[in-house]
């Protein structure tokens, strides 16, 4: 029988809204079976976060929680807080993103969790850390602001914006992933567990890559720059007749090749625009005489000729023309959870020796109770296979 990754990992899932869920989802779909301990009588936060709404909760809890099981314990109650700690004492992974060292009054805390089971991987998500910013609460929007990310989206001229998704949340999460699998795979050598922990700030510090560079190097923090790369042009979106379209040139060679598509030959060999680092010191005349050509025709048939010509460049699409695009590639970017879910973005790893998960629809609050607390009352006792139904028991 065809075997997953992760099979076999037990994970106590005690994460909330965004980044934590995103992790463990991410272990669900490697084959992890994923155990997500909610507060009675309301559950995830996001369970709560609409519109839109879905028939049992909300897109929004939806989109990081399919391919898990739900049980609901109230860790101030002795009965449902030594039941956690069974749950400890039999996982592979916990993840938590409580505020920093509150899980100590439920005996849940590392040192706690580690005296239970010395072969556990414990992960902890927070917004800034555990030193002087344990206190903060951590949502992806200020961490946007506080760590620059801000500052270097949006036109220069405009207010900053946020991205218009919690990415640092997601990045967040796979931060938090990649480590516990690091984790797993030490512990498979010298049988230790260990602590894990990423926060949101040093998540999004990780990620500016150049931007961070460009300031590390001069000493002068990048400013906004609209959709225009501060190193390379043409990298930016060019107006259209209908549309902008997101063009982006990474050498002079391909600078050539755009010039001869739109008939401006003679431009590449101006020597205000041969080089890329002369491109950049007159953008401003380089983008008008490309878009004075672009006008004359839809973004459709420019994409079309110049990915012909081996450009990268591409139409300003909304989700639900990238869905369809990435269908037309073949990626299969869409999942059908079943249980009467609506579809989902499918994890975007695939593996030569393995199948797919059986991907199975975000669970009801409290949903598998009954299975969970028999397996754990009984080490002989096996999880049943989870089910695509989302029947309360």
């Amino acid at each position: 029988m065809e075997t997953l990754p992760l099979d076999g990992v037990v994970v106590a899932d005690f994460s909330r809204v965004l980044a934590g869920p995103y992790a463990t989802m991410l272990l669900a779909d490697l084959g992890a079976t994923v155990i997500k301990v909610e507060r009675p009588g309301s559950g995830d936060d996001t369970r709560f976060w609409g519109p839109p709404w879905t028939e049992n909760s909300s897109a929004y809890f939806e989109s990081v929680n399919r391919g898990k099981r739900s049980i609901a314990l109230d860790l101030s109650d002795p009965a449902d807080r030594e039941s956690a700690r069974e749950l400890v004492r039999r996982a592979d992974v916990l993840v938590e993103n409580f505020k920093v060292g509150s899980l100590a009054q439920h005996g849940l805390d590392f040192d706690s969790a580690r005296e239970l089971n010395p072969r556990l991987v414990y992960t902890s998500i927070s917004g800034f850390g555990s030193k002087q910013g344990a206190d903060l609460p951590g949502y992806d929007f200020v961490v946007q602001a506080l760590g620059g990310l801000m500052s270097i989206t949006g036109e220069p001229e405009r207010p900053p914006v946020k991205v218009g998704v919690a990415v640092v949340d997601v990045l967040t999460g796979k931060d938090a992933a990649l480590g516990i699998m690091a984790a797993l795979r030490h512990r498979d050598r010298t049988g230790e567990g260990q602590h894990v922990e990423v926060n949101l700030m040093s998540s999004l510090l990780g990620s500016l890559a150049n931007q961070m560079s460009s300031l590390l190097t001069t000493g002068v923090a990048p400013q906004r720059m609209g959709n225009q790369h501060p190193s390379i042009a043409p990298y930016e979106t060019l107006r259209c007749e209908d549309a902008f379209l997101a063009v982006a040139v990474g050498n002079d060679a391909q600078f050539r090749k755009l010039c001869e598509a739109l008939g401006l030959v003679s431009m590449s060999d101006d020597p205000d625009f041969a080089t890329n680092a002369q491109r950049v010191a007159h953008r401003e005349e380089m983008v008008r005489r490309l878009e004075n050509v672009l006008g004359a025709r839809p973004a459709a048939d420019w994409q079309q000729r110049l990915q012909g010509v081996g450009i990268a460049c591409g139409q300003v699409n909304d989700l639900s023309r990238a869905v369809h695009y990435a269908e037309s590639l073949g990626l299969s970017p869409m999942v059908d959870p079943g249980g009467g879910a609506a579809m989902q973005v499918r994890m975007p790893i695939d593996f030569s020796g393995h199948g797919s998960a059986e991907v199975t629809p975000p669970p009801l609050l409290g949903q598998h109770d009954k299975e969970v607390l028999a397996w754990l009352e009984d080490p002989g006792q096996q999880l049943p296979p989870i089910s695509s139904r989302r029947d309360p028991q």
